[in-house]
Protein backbone atom coordinates (compact mmCIF):
# COMPACT_ATOMS: atom_id res chain seq x y z
CA UNK A 1 0.00 0.00 0.00
CA UNK A 2 1.25 3.50 -0.51
CA UNK A 3 2.39 5.24 2.21
CA UNK A 4 2.58 9.26 2.18
CA UNK A 5 3.30 11.84 4.69
CA UNK A 6 3.56 10.94 7.90
CA UNK A 7 2.86 7.18 7.38
CA UNK A 8 5.74 7.32 4.46
CA UNK A 9 7.76 9.49 7.34
CA UNK A 10 7.76 6.81 10.23
CA UNK A 11 8.26 3.73 7.93
CA UNK A 12 10.94 5.20 6.59
CA UNK A 13 12.39 6.25 10.63
CA UNK A 14 11.69 2.38 11.19
CA UNK A 15 13.60 1.06 8.09
CA UNK A 16 16.18 3.21 9.39
CA UNK A 17 15.94 2.04 13.11
CA UNK A 18 16.10 -1.93 11.88
CA UNK A 19 18.85 -1.37 9.55
CA UNK A 20 16.65 -1.92 6.41
CA UNK A 21 17.84 -0.15 3.30
CA UNK A 22 15.69 1.11 0.38
CA UNK A 23 16.83 2.42 -3.29
CA UNK A 24 13.69 4.23 -3.53
CA UNK A 25 14.80 8.09 -4.20
CA UNK A 26 11.99 9.35 -1.21
CA UNK A 27 13.93 7.69 1.40
CA UNK A 28 16.97 9.34 0.65
CA UNK A 29 15.12 12.91 0.41
CA UNK A 30 12.53 13.06 2.84
CA UNK A 31 14.07 14.06 6.32
CA UNK A 32 12.37 13.07 9.12
CA UNK A 33 13.71 16.12 10.69
CA UNK A 34 11.71 18.88 12.38
CA UNK A 35 12.64 22.59 12.69
CA UNK A 36 11.43 25.67 13.47
CA UNK A 37 10.68 28.63 11.18
CA UNK A 38 9.77 32.20 11.09
CA UNK A 39 6.92 33.09 8.82
CA UNK A 40 7.94 35.81 6.37
CA UNK A 41 4.80 35.89 4.02
CA UNK A 42 1.60 34.15 3.35
CA UNK A 43 -0.89 33.80 0.26
CA UNK A 44 -4.22 34.08 1.62
CA UNK A 45 -5.61 35.33 -1.59
CA UNK A 46 -5.52 36.20 -5.02
CA UNK A 47 -3.88 39.25 -4.22
CA UNK A 48 -1.12 38.32 -1.83
CA UNK A 49 2.10 38.62 -3.63
CA UNK A 50 2.78 35.16 -3.06
CA UNK A 51 -0.60 34.14 -5.04
CA UNK A 52 1.08 33.20 -8.32
CA UNK A 53 4.16 31.33 -6.56
CA UNK A 54 2.48 28.99 -4.96
CA UNK A 55 0.22 28.04 -7.42
CA UNK A 56 -2.47 30.90 -7.39
CA UNK A 57 -5.70 29.07 -5.53
CA UNK A 58 -4.55 26.06 -5.26
CA UNK A 59 -1.60 27.39 -3.24
CA UNK A 60 -3.84 29.43 -0.34
CA UNK A 61 -2.63 29.01 3.08
CA UNK A 62 1.33 28.51 1.56
CA UNK A 63 3.81 30.42 3.44
CA UNK A 64 7.32 31.90 3.02
CA UNK A 65 9.80 31.06 5.95
CA UNK A 66 13.45 31.74 7.00
CA UNK A 67 14.60 29.24 9.68
CA UNK A 68 15.82 31.11 13.17
CA UNK A 69 19.39 30.79 12.36
CA UNK A 70 19.01 33.08 9.67
CA UNK A 71 18.26 36.46 9.71
CA UNK A 72 15.93 38.25 7.34
CA UNK A 73 14.24 41.72 7.11
CA UNK A 74 10.16 41.03 5.96
CA UNK A 75 10.09 43.86 4.16
CA UNK A 76 13.15 43.38 1.84
CA UNK A 77 11.66 41.12 -1.02
CA UNK A 78 14.84 39.02 -0.99
CA UNK A 79 14.22 35.69 -2.45
CA UNK A 80 17.60 34.56 -0.06
CA UNK A 81 17.33 32.61 2.60
CA UNK A 82 13.62 32.02 2.36
CA UNK A 83 11.46 28.50 1.10
CA UNK A 84 7.85 28.06 0.32
CA UNK A 85 5.82 25.60 2.57
CA UNK A 86 2.06 24.50 2.45
CA UNK A 87 -0.25 23.50 5.17
CA UNK A 88 0.14 19.78 6.61
CA UNK A 89 -3.88 19.47 7.21
CA UNK A 90 -6.02 21.35 4.72
CA UNK A 91 -9.01 19.75 6.21
CA UNK A 92 -8.85 22.58 9.72
CA UNK A 93 -7.47 25.90 8.32
CA UNK A 94 -5.49 27.83 11.03
CA UNK A 95 -2.77 30.02 8.93
CA UNK A 96 -0.11 31.80 10.68
CA UNK A 97 0.24 35.81 10.69
CA UNK A 98 3.88 37.27 9.56
CA UNK A 99 6.46 36.58 11.93
CA UNK A 100 4.67 33.92 13.74
CA UNK A 101 6.99 31.08 14.38
CA UNK A 102 5.37 27.45 12.43
CA UNK A 103 6.82 23.57 12.84
CA UNK A 104 8.13 22.68 9.24
CA UNK A 105 8.99 19.13 7.84
CA UNK A 106 9.53 17.48 4.99
CA UNK A 107 7.50 15.07 2.79
CA UNK A 108 6.51 13.93 -0.90
CA UNK A 109 5.63 16.63 -3.85
CA UNK A 110 2.67 16.13 -5.35
CA UNK A 111 5.13 14.32 -8.40
CA UNK A 112 5.27 10.63 -7.30
CA UNK A 113 7.94 10.98 -4.82
CA UNK A 114 8.85 7.17 -4.67
CA UNK A 115 10.03 7.16 -8.00
CA UNK A 116 11.06 11.03 -8.54
CA UNK A 117 12.85 11.83 -5.26
CA UNK A 118 10.92 15.53 -5.03
CA UNK A 119 10.00 16.85 -1.95
CA UNK A 120 8.47 19.70 -0.07
CA UNK A 121 8.26 21.57 2.57
CA UNK A 122 4.95 21.17 5.14
CA UNK A 123 4.22 23.19 8.20
CA UNK A 124 2.35 22.21 10.95
CA UNK A 125 0.45 25.70 13.41
CA UNK A 126 1.59 28.44 14.68
CA UNK A 127 3.71 27.71 18.19
CA UNK A 128 2.16 28.96 20.71
CA UNK A 129 4.95 31.64 22.01
CA UNK A 130 3.17 33.57 24.01
CA UNK A 131 0.51 31.04 24.55
CA UNK A 132 -1.76 33.56 23.20
CA UNK A 133 -4.68 32.68 20.70
CA UNK A 134 -4.82 36.29 19.13
CA UNK A 135 -1.22 36.72 17.81
CA UNK A 136 2.34 34.87 18.89
CA UNK A 137 4.83 36.76 16.81
CA UNK A 138 8.48 36.03 16.81
CA UNK A 139 10.19 39.09 15.06
CA UNK A 140 13.60 38.93 14.10
CA UNK A 141 16.19 42.36 15.75
CA UNK A 142 16.39 43.95 12.40
CA UNK A 143 12.47 44.66 12.56
CA UNK A 144 11.82 48.22 13.83
CA UNK A 145 8.52 49.25 13.26
CA UNK A 146 7.32 51.08 16.38
CA UNK A 147 3.88 51.85 16.20
CA UNK A 148 1.55 49.36 17.78
CA UNK A 149 1.77 47.13 20.84
CA UNK A 150 2.24 43.54 20.24
CA UNK A 151 0.46 40.56 22.12
CA UNK A 152 1.00 41.29 26.03
CA UNK A 153 2.35 44.96 25.50
CA UNK A 154 6.23 43.92 25.40
CA UNK A 155 8.35 45.97 22.77
CA UNK A 156 10.25 43.99 20.48
CA UNK A 157 13.05 44.67 21.90
CA UNK A 158 11.61 43.17 25.29
CA UNK A 159 10.60 39.96 23.48
CA UNK A 160 13.85 39.51 21.93
CA UNK A 161 15.28 39.56 25.57
CA UNK A 162 12.75 36.85 26.65
CA UNK A 163 11.08 39.21 28.59
CA UNK A 164 7.72 37.79 30.45
CA UNK A 165 7.21 41.52 32.16
CA UNK A 166 3.71 42.61 30.94
CA UNK A 167 4.50 46.96 30.64
CA UNK A 168 1.48 48.62 30.00
CA UNK A 169 3.62 51.63 28.37
CA UNK A 170 5.97 50.73 26.19
CA UNK A 171 4.29 50.41 22.40
CA UNK A 172 5.52 48.88 19.21
CA UNK A 173 3.99 46.88 16.19
CA UNK A 174 5.29 43.61 14.91
CA UNK A 175 4.37 43.07 11.27
CA UNK A 176 1.91 40.45 11.17
CA UNK A 177 0.64 40.97 7.38
CA UNK A 178 3.92 41.57 5.47
CA UNK A 179 2.76 41.85 1.83
CA UNK A 180 0.07 39.35 1.86
CA UNK A 181 -2.30 42.33 2.21
CA UNK A 182 -3.64 40.49 4.67
CA UNK A 183 -6.38 43.08 7.26
CA UNK A 184 -5.10 41.22 11.07
CA UNK A 185 -4.83 44.25 13.44
CA UNK A 186 -3.79 43.31 17.03
CA UNK A 187 -5.75 44.58 19.85
CA UNK A 188 -4.69 44.29 23.48
CA UNK A 189 -8.32 43.40 25.20
CA UNK A 190 -8.53 39.50 22.86
CA UNK A 191 -8.77 37.35 26.42
CA UNK A 192 -8.06 33.77 26.41
CA UNK A 193 -10.36 31.54 27.86
CA UNK A 194 -10.12 29.99 31.19
CA UNK A 195 -9.64 26.45 30.88
CA UNK A 196 -10.65 23.79 33.25
CA UNK A 197 -10.10 20.26 33.98
CA UNK A 198 -10.63 18.13 31.18
CA UNK A 199 -12.16 20.91 28.68
CA UNK A 200 -11.34 20.84 25.13
CA UNK A 201 -11.49 24.62 23.89
CA UNK A 202 -11.31 25.73 20.48
CA UNK A 203 -10.02 29.59 20.28
CA UNK A 204 -9.81 31.92 17.17
CA UNK A 205 -7.87 35.19 17.33
CA UNK A 206 -10.82 37.85 17.21
CA UNK A 207 -12.73 36.47 20.61
CA UNK A 208 -14.79 33.42 19.37
CA UNK A 209 -14.51 30.18 20.68
CA UNK A 210 -15.85 26.84 21.24
CA UNK A 211 -15.75 25.05 24.69
CA UNK A 212 -16.53 21.23 25.06
CA UNK A 213 -16.50 21.84 28.75
CA UNK A 214 -18.14 20.62 31.76
CA UNK A 215 -19.18 20.92 35.44
CA UNK A 216 -16.25 22.26 37.59
CA UNK A 217 -16.44 23.11 41.23
CA UNK A 218 -12.89 24.68 41.36
CA UNK A 219 -10.90 27.28 43.68
CA UNK A 220 -9.88 30.11 41.79
CA UNK A 221 -11.45 31.87 39.50
CA UNK A 222 -14.29 30.85 38.87
CA UNK A 223 -17.28 30.21 35.69
CA UNK A 224 -21.20 30.64 36.54
CA UNK A 225 -22.47 27.45 35.50
CA UNK A 226 -21.22 25.10 38.07
CA UNK A 227 -23.43 25.88 41.10
CA UNK A 228 -25.39 22.60 41.24
CA UNK A 229 -24.32 19.52 38.96
CA UNK A 230 -21.76 17.10 39.71
CA UNK A 231 -17.94 17.66 38.17
CA UNK A 232 -17.50 16.46 34.47
CA UNK A 233 -21.64 16.96 33.76
CA UNK A 234 -21.43 18.22 29.69
CA UNK A 235 -21.81 21.56 28.34
CA UNK A 236 -21.04 23.33 25.09
CA UNK A 237 -20.81 27.03 24.34
CA UNK A 238 -20.16 28.76 21.10
CA UNK A 239 -19.40 32.49 21.63
CA UNK A 240 -18.86 35.14 18.82
CA UNK A 241 -17.55 38.27 20.51
CA UNK A 242 -16.43 39.38 23.89
CA UNK A 243 -17.86 41.77 26.13
CA UNK A 244 -17.94 45.45 24.70
CA UNK A 245 -16.25 46.80 28.59
CA UNK A 246 -14.07 44.08 29.17
CA UNK A 247 -10.21 45.13 30.59
CA UNK A 248 -7.91 45.93 28.18
CA UNK A 249 -5.37 43.53 29.74
CA UNK A 250 -5.72 40.86 27.30
CA UNK A 251 -3.41 37.99 28.40
CA UNK A 252 -5.65 37.62 31.15
CA UNK A 253 -7.90 34.39 30.76
CA UNK A 254 -11.56 35.12 30.74
CA UNK A 255 -14.82 32.62 31.25
CA UNK A 256 -17.97 33.16 29.15
CA UNK A 257 -20.57 35.23 30.42
CA UNK A 258 -23.92 34.82 28.52
CA UNK A 259 -25.38 38.48 29.47
CA UNK A 260 -22.20 40.26 28.31
CA UNK A 261 -20.93 38.21 25.15
CA UNK A 262 -21.71 39.65 22.18
CA UNK A 263 -23.66 36.19 20.73
CA UNK A 264 -24.06 32.65 22.49
CA UNK A 265 -25.33 28.93 22.25
CA UNK A 266 -25.37 27.22 25.38
CA UNK A 267 -25.74 23.55 25.01
CA UNK A 268 -26.20 22.08 28.86
CA UNK A 269 -27.37 19.22 30.70
CA UNK A 270 -27.60 19.93 34.00
CA UNK A 271 -26.65 23.23 34.31
CA UNK A 272 -28.32 26.12 35.27
CA UNK A 273 -27.23 29.23 33.43
CA UNK A 274 -27.70 32.85 34.87
CA UNK A 275 -29.16 34.67 31.55
CA UNK A 276 -31.16 37.30 32.26
CA UNK A 277 -34.28 37.70 29.92
CA UNK A 278 -34.90 41.00 27.84
CA UNK A 279 -38.82 41.27 28.86
CA UNK A 280 -37.81 40.33 32.54
CA UNK A 281 -35.01 43.25 32.92
CA UNK A 282 -36.65 45.89 35.13
CA UNK A 283 -35.75 49.67 35.71
CA UNK A 284 -34.38 50.71 39.42
CA UNK A 285 -35.95 49.84 41.75
CA UNK A 286 -38.34 47.80 40.73
CA UNK A 287 -38.71 44.47 41.85
CA UNK A 288 -37.20 41.60 39.55
CA UNK A 289 -40.35 39.20 38.66
CA UNK A 290 -40.30 35.34 37.27
CA UNK A 291 -40.27 35.41 33.34
CA UNK A 292 -43.84 34.56 31.93
CA UNK A 293 -45.01 33.20 34.82
CA UNK A 294 -48.19 34.91 34.15
CA UNK A 295 -48.30 33.47 30.13
CA UNK A 296 -49.23 29.71 30.99
CA UNK A 297 -51.07 27.23 33.28
CA UNK A 298 -49.05 25.96 34.94
CA UNK A 299 -46.46 28.51 34.53
CA UNK A 300 -42.80 27.71 32.58
CA UNK A 301 -40.45 27.35 35.00
CA UNK A 302 -37.63 30.21 35.25
CA UNK A 303 -34.62 30.08 32.74
CA UNK A 304 -32.33 31.13 35.57
CA UNK A 305 -33.31 28.22 37.55
CA UNK A 306 -34.00 25.13 34.90
CA UNK A 307 -31.70 22.66 35.20
CA UNK A 308 -32.34 20.05 32.80
CA UNK A 309 -30.86 19.20 29.35
CA UNK A 310 -31.65 22.58 26.85
CA UNK A 311 -30.10 24.99 24.08
CA UNK A 312 -29.97 28.73 24.77
CA UNK A 313 -29.36 30.69 21.77
CA UNK A 314 -28.94 34.53 23.02
CA UNK A 315 -27.67 37.87 20.84
CA UNK A 316 -28.68 40.96 19.64
CA UNK A 317 -30.81 39.48 17.25
CA UNK A 318 -32.28 36.01 15.91
CA UNK A 319 -33.88 35.39 12.86
CA UNK A 320 -35.17 32.25 11.79
CA UNK A 321 -35.06 32.00 7.69
CA UNK A 322 -36.61 28.65 6.05
CA UNK A 323 -36.35 29.02 1.99
CA UNK A 324 -37.72 26.14 0.97
CA UNK A 325 -40.06 24.62 3.94
CA UNK A 326 -41.34 24.63 7.04
CA UNK A 327 -40.26 26.43 10.68
CA UNK A 328 -41.48 24.04 13.08
CA UNK A 329 -41.84 24.06 16.68
CA UNK A 330 -42.49 21.24 18.79
CA UNK A 331 -42.93 21.03 22.62
CA UNK A 332 -43.88 18.39 25.21
CA UNK A 333 -45.22 21.41 27.54
CA UNK A 334 -45.67 24.98 26.66
CA UNK A 335 -44.36 27.33 24.01
CA UNK A 336 -44.37 30.62 25.45
CA UNK A 337 -43.39 33.85 22.95
CA UNK A 338 -43.47 37.29 24.48
CA UNK A 339 -41.86 41.33 23.19
CA UNK A 340 -41.82 44.43 25.36
CA UNK A 341 -43.32 45.96 22.13
CA UNK A 342 -45.52 44.63 19.21
CA UNK A 343 -46.16 41.11 19.00
CA UNK A 344 -47.12 39.99 14.95
CA UNK A 345 -48.23 37.19 13.22
CA UNK A 346 -48.80 37.28 9.97
CA UNK A 347 -49.16 34.99 6.76
CA UNK A 348 -49.31 36.55 3.27
CA UNK A 349 -50.79 34.27 1.30
CA UNK A 350 -52.73 31.76 3.05
CA UNK A 351 -54.31 31.30 6.26
CA UNK A 352 -53.11 31.82 10.28
CA UNK A 353 -54.69 29.35 12.54
CA UNK A 354 -54.43 28.76 16.10
CA UNK A 355 -56.00 25.69 17.51
CA UNK A 356 -56.47 24.37 21.00
CA UNK A 357 -57.99 20.86 20.06
CA UNK A 358 -59.12 20.57 24.07
CA UNK A 359 -58.19 23.89 25.66
CA UNK A 360 -59.23 27.53 25.54
CA UNK A 361 -58.30 29.95 22.99
CA UNK A 362 -57.70 32.92 25.39
CA UNK A 363 -57.14 36.57 24.32
CA UNK A 364 -56.01 39.62 26.41
CA UNK A 365 -55.31 37.82 29.66
CA UNK A 366 -53.88 34.21 30.58
CA UNK A 367 -57.61 34.31 32.46
CA UNK A 368 -59.69 35.86 30.23
CA UNK A 369 -63.50 34.24 30.74
CA UNK A 370 -65.75 36.19 28.06
CA UNK A 371 -66.79 33.96 25.37
CA UNK A 372 -66.80 35.09 21.76
CA UNK A 373 -69.71 35.37 19.85
CA UNK A 374 -70.26 33.17 16.80
CA UNK A 375 -70.65 35.89 14.29
CA UNK A 376 -72.99 34.13 11.89
CA UNK A 377 -75.00 32.10 13.65
CA UNK A 378 -75.53 35.26 15.54
CA UNK A 379 -76.27 37.23 12.16
CA UNK A 380 -78.47 34.85 11.54
CA UNK A 381 -80.25 34.74 14.38
CA UNK A 382 -80.69 38.82 15.00
CA UNK A 383 -81.92 39.01 11.46
CA UNK A 384 -84.83 36.64 11.66
CA UNK A 385 -85.45 38.87 15.01
CA UNK A 386 -85.52 42.15 12.95
CA UNK A 387 -87.63 40.67 10.60
CA UNK A 388 -90.32 39.91 12.76
CA UNK A 389 -89.53 43.56 14.44
CA UNK A 390 -90.33 44.69 11.13
CA UNK A 391 -93.41 43.14 10.63
CA UNK A 392 -94.33 43.82 14.31
CA UNK A 393 -94.14 47.61 13.54
CA UNK A 394 -95.79 47.28 10.05
CA UNK A 395 -99.08 45.98 12.35
CA UNK A 396 -98.70 48.75 14.62
CA UNK A 397 -99.00 51.49 11.76
CA UNK A 398 -102.20 50.15 10.95
CA UNK A 399 -103.96 50.33 14.33
CA UNK A 400 -106.65 53.25 14.73
CA UNK A 401 -107.00 52.82 18.14
CA UNK A 402 -103.32 53.71 18.91
CA UNK A 403 -102.43 56.92 18.01
CA UNK A 404 -99.07 56.85 19.05
CA UNK A 405 -98.36 53.66 17.76
CA UNK A 406 -97.98 55.07 13.94
CA UNK A 407 -95.53 57.17 14.81
CA UNK A 408 -93.50 55.13 16.37
CA UNK A 409 -93.45 52.00 14.61
CA UNK A 410 -92.74 54.19 11.47
CA UNK A 411 -89.25 55.47 12.88
CA UNK A 412 -88.59 51.89 14.55
CA UNK A 413 -89.01 50.22 11.30
CA UNK A 414 -86.70 52.84 9.41
CA UNK A 415 -83.95 51.81 11.94
CA UNK A 416 -84.06 48.06 11.25
CA UNK A 417 -83.66 48.39 7.93
CA UNK A 418 -80.47 50.35 8.35
CA UNK A 419 -79.53 47.54 11.21
CA UNK A 420 -80.20 44.98 8.14
CA UNK A 421 -78.39 46.43 5.89
CA UNK A 422 -75.40 46.98 7.74
CA UNK A 423 -75.38 43.09 9.32
CA UNK A 424 -72.67 41.79 6.56
CA UNK A 425 -70.28 44.48 7.51
CA UNK A 426 -70.55 43.37 11.43
CA UNK A 427 -68.79 39.42 10.22
CA UNK A 428 -65.02 40.28 10.04
CA UNK A 429 -63.25 38.96 7.21
CA UNK A 430 -60.33 37.85 8.78
CA UNK A 431 -61.18 36.04 12.45
CA UNK A 432 -63.26 33.27 12.53
CA UNK A 433 -63.85 30.77 15.21
CA UNK A 434 -65.67 28.25 15.89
Amino acid sequence: MLKTGFSKLASASSQASRGISSNSPSNENISTEFFLARVVDISINSNSELFDDTGEWGGIGSIKFQKLDKVVNPSVKSEENTTFATPLNSQIKSYPLVNELVLILKGPATSDAQTSGTTTYYYVNSVSLWNNQHANPYPDNVFTNTEVAPPMNKSIFDILAGSTKKQSETVTQVNLNGNSKGTFSEKANIHPILPFAGDNIFEGRFGNSIRLGNTSKTGGKQNNWSEIGENGSPISILRNGQPISGSSEGYIPEVEDINKDLTSIYLTSTQKIPIEVATSITAAGQASTVPFSTMTSPPVKSPKSYNQPQIILNSGRLLFNSISDSIIFSSHKSIVAEARLDAALKSQTRNVNIIAEKGIVRVGTEGADQSAVKGDDFNIQFDALLVQLKLLCKALENEPSLSIAKAQATLTSGNIDTIRQALPNYLSKKVKIT
